[in-house]
């Protein structure tokens, strides 16, 4: 069971790790506002990874977390890049319990060639970490289900940006999202606010109701804007507060908030039935010193199985 993780400041219990959907009254507008502490310091500190690489890994989680958060399905939703540059591979997912766990693949130096680049300095971390590739998303809703995937080219200088393509692209959804990552002495934090104007239901509006919905939606995008990334990321700063902050003119409504807590779905047992389907040639190219070895690359658990373990496997998969 997926439990809610809180801080507590002066006495005071500030809800974080969570998703909060709310409502711009005025306009009608849906949103999603994320806010994550210890989920994404411990998915983080799980890996040695370099500042720039965890930062992004952080920034994707968030997005991820604010995607899903959207959709309507039972099952894992999956955020993924692949790119030619020094983070060649990032996985975020989330399941509708609310069970995050997320990882990043990099090449080390090209990484540090990049860094040392000044020339490199001034663009994003998507062209200049990721490179030129995709991002993915997936819900996958287990057997007898067909999983849905959009696929767009990596597009813009943050993943901010690069969703926003696939919004204009796949979706043909008016979105606005806004990211923030920062590390401190308490560990990594990020958070991220998502707007998304919905087709109009009920037949073809009058011309001054689109231009009331459309002045609703630039006016809520030039709020969420203002919004700092210290706002979105501050421990000290319930939620709540900050959406009566950003919204308060035009009424916010919210709903019951998602819980999210880092839990990897990896286990013994799973590895146990991979290793007995295997042919007895895949085995042995696997062993070394005469032992397996299975790390997940999401919780790094690393998990060991010796010649007596496998043959048990096989005999029981008989």
């Amino acid at each position: 069971m997926v439990q809610q993780q809180t801080t507590t400041l002066a006495g005071t219990v500030v809800p974080d790790d969570l998703v909060q959907p709310f409502q711009i009254e005025a306009s009608t507008l849906r949103g999603r506002l994320a806010r994550l502490g210890p989920l994404v310091d411990t998915i983080i500190g799980r890996h040695d990874y370099p500042e720039p690489v965890a930062a992004l890994l952080a920034e994707a989680i968030a997005l991820a977390v604010l995607l899903a958060g959207m959709l309507k399905y039972e099952g894992v939703f999956t955020l993924q890049t692949k790119g030619d540059g020094p983070v060649h591979l990032m996985v975020a997912d989330v399941t509708t319990a609310g069970a995050v766990r997320g990882y990043a693949q990099y090449d080390a130096e090209k990484l540090a060639r990049v860094e040392a680049a000044g020339s490199h300095a001034a663009l994003g971390p998507v062209p200049r970490l990721l490179g030129a590739g995709y991002i993915a998303f997936t819900v996958d809703q287990g057997e007898n289900t067909e999983r849905y995937q959009g696929i767009v080219e990596l597009q813009g200088a943050t993943l901010a940006e690069c969703a926003h393509h696939y919004f204009r692209q796949s979706e043909q959804v008016q979105t606005g999202i806004k990211l923030a990552v920062g590390h401190d002495g308490g560990g990594w934090r990020a958070g991220g606010v998502m707007l998304q104007r919905l087709p109009t239901e009920g037949g073809a509006a009058s011309a001054a109701e689109v231009e009331a919905q459309e002045d609703g939606w630039r006016r809520a995008m030039i709020l969420m804007s203002s919004v700092t990334a210290q706002e979105l990321i501050d421990p000290a700063l319930p939620p709540n507060d900050l959406l009566l902050r950003l919204f308060h003119e035009d009424g916010v409504r919210v709903w019951q908030p998602h819980p999210l807590a880092p839990q990897c779905r990896c286990s013994r047992e799973r590895i146990e039935r991979v290793l007995a389907s295997l042919p007895d040639d895949d085995l042995d190219y696997m062993k070394v010193d005469d032992r397996i070895t299975v790390t997940c690359e999401f919780c790094n658990e690393t998990y060991g199985f010796d010649d007596g373990d496998v043959a048990r496997l096989k005999q029981a998969a008989e």
